[in-house]
């Protein structure tokens, strides 16, 4: 059983900045890959970043390249988030991901059908 809570969203002007938190609940957390996605009202899903289980390897998409942040904390099994230089085009609900680790961050940001556990989203809303 594994279970994924996202939590940290909410309302910022532009420029602002967010950290996002996913808690997960179940056994070897450090033996899951952990991702971040976000889906906007009339466009694709899209997966933001990725970080692997203990070596720590991230990968991002390239349009929040720079200004987000992913990160983990194995002895509190949470993974974070953090926003910086937010843009209107982040506007999304924003939903954590994990798999085992079999699949590569490249493979898994690419397309969102690898991933086996959703949590349940938290919304970002960036506008003036």
């Amino acid at each position: 059983q594994v279970q994924l809570v996202e939590s940290g969203g909410g309302s910022v002007q532009p420029g602002g900045s967010l950290r996002l938190s996913c808690a997960f609940s179940g056994t070897s957390f450090d033996y899951y890959v952990i991702g971040w996605l976000r889906q906007a009202p009339g466009k694709k899903r899209e997966g933001v970043s990725c970080i692997s289980t203990r070596d720590g390897n991230t990968y991002y998409v390239d349009s929040v390249k720079g200004r987000f942040t992913i990160s983990r904390d194995n002895a509190k099994k949470t993974a974070y988030l953090e926003m910086n230089s937010l843009k209107p085009e982040d506007t999304a609900v924003y939903h954590c991901t994990a798999v085992a680790d079999v699949w590569e961050c490249e493979s898994l940001i690419k397309n969102s059908g690898l991933w086996d556990y959703w949590g349940q989203g938290t919304q970002v809303i960036v506008s003036s």
